[in-house]
């Protein structure tokens, strides 16, 4: 009976103990974020170690001490271990990447594709951005906002370093993939200059994350056969848009798109200059160039009201810079004639089909006559 009394006091302390060791524990001193895809939570700041958790991007972690570099933090489930200072995100910068993620949420999609390599989003465009986090090749986001940097000379010496993030101290983000950028030299007007878009990346735990990605890690997934028709006309493709669908012969429905695009190098003033739509020809069975327009310089996003039913009339407007003060332009599609309408609704003139020709692939599309363009 007395081993019996002793062994339920035993057990009734290690209750207590245990008890007030997960629900009276001292409270963090701040909460951070796991900054990597994995962080692996150690038992010890020693060499000698083991990992008692992992976390994963994103998952909630209370600071409770530092040493040196090394932060010792409770997960939710209540283990406690030590991570790398480099590993976490503090709680202002992460709050700061989930409102840019409900900005982009709320902004026309330009465009679709994939990450080329392995990429990293920041929070701003500029390879002197914190970082956000990587994210793998191959997978699939949402284009939204095109903007233009200049590429940061190479660092001129060994000690040179790339910006801390814009968060406290609590938390930093993991080194960056891009190379680090010196101190800003003087603007040149011949400054290399790159393309960054504000992309929604689709990971595969089913969540998103956006931020702002370097324009060529991007490969664009361009509805076939529009890509051979624009680089028969030399056009890089930016954007593209389905105005309405039509039957064909066989009772399928054919896509009717406008395409938006550049010519030359990335880092170009204006988000695009090139215009073209193509429409399907039921009679020739392929693609035909209904519009083309190539004297723009156009900001995007491009703004679209597509067509309520088969074959119906679309619009499409867009911000225009050539002219110096911004100005709005409203172009409509009627069947396959799209013009632009001018202030008080009045047509543009011809079709610019009429104006300006293109070279298609032997076969692409031709003009909604059924003559090729030059």
């Amino acid at each position: 009976m007395r081993k019996i009394l002793i062994g339920f006091v035993v057990v009734a302390v290690i209750a207590v103990a245990a008890y007030f060791r997960f629900h009276h524990a001292k409270p963090p001193v701040e909460a951070a974020y796991a900054a990597n895809r994995e962080v692996t939570v150690w038992s010890t700041t020693a060499q000698v170690r083991s990992p008692v958790a992992t976390a994963n991007f994103g998952e909630p972690l209370g600071i409770m001490s530092r040493y040196g570099d090394q932060v010792q933090v409770r997960t939710a489930t209540g283990i406690v271990g030590w991570v790398s200072e480099h590993d976490l995100l503090s709680a202002e910068f992460w709050q700061k990447a989930k409102d840019l993620d409900s900005t982009a949420s709320a902004l026309p999609i330009e465009a679709h594709g994939h990450t080329r390599v392995l990429s990293n989003l920041h929070l701003d465009p500029g390879r002197d951005s914190a970082r956000i986090r990587q994210v793998n090749k191959g997978v699939p986001i949402e284009l939204f906002e095109r903007r233009v940097e200049v590429v940061p000379p190479p660092a001129s010496s060994p000690t040179s370093s790339p910006a801390s993030p814009p968060a406290s101290s609590s938390a930093s983000t993991p080194a960056k993939l891009e190379a680090p950028a010196a101190a800003p030299a003087a603007a040149a007007t011949n400054a290399k200059k790159e393309d960054w878009w504000l992309v929604r990346a689709h990971l595969p735990d089913q969540t998103t994350m956006s931020g702002w990605i370097i324009g060529r890690f991007i490969d664009l997934d361009v509805p076939a056969p529009l890509p051979d028709y624009a680089s028969s006309a030399g056009m890089r493709i930016v954007a593209w848009f389905e105005l309405n669908r039509v039957s064909d012969d066989a009772g399928d429905a054919k896509p009717q798109y406008l395409v938006v695009g550049d010519r030359g190098a990335e880092g170009q003033p204006c988000d695009f200059t090139l215009m073209r739509v193509f429409t399907w020809s039921t009679q020739r069975e392929r693609y035909e160039t209904a519009f083309v327009e190539s004297d723009v310089c156009g900001k995007l996003p491009v703004k679209l009201t597509p067509a309520t039913a088969p074959g119906g009339d679309a619009s499409f407007t867009f911000e225009e810079l050539s002219g110096g003060a911004p100005e709005q332009r409203l172009y409509r599609m009627h069947q396959t004639i799209v013009r632009r309408i001018r202030q008080g609704g009045a047509p543009g003139g011809k079709p610019a089909s009429h104006k300006k020709r293109l070279m298609p692939p032997s076969h692409g599309p031709t003009s909604a006559g059924g003559a090729k363009h030059k």
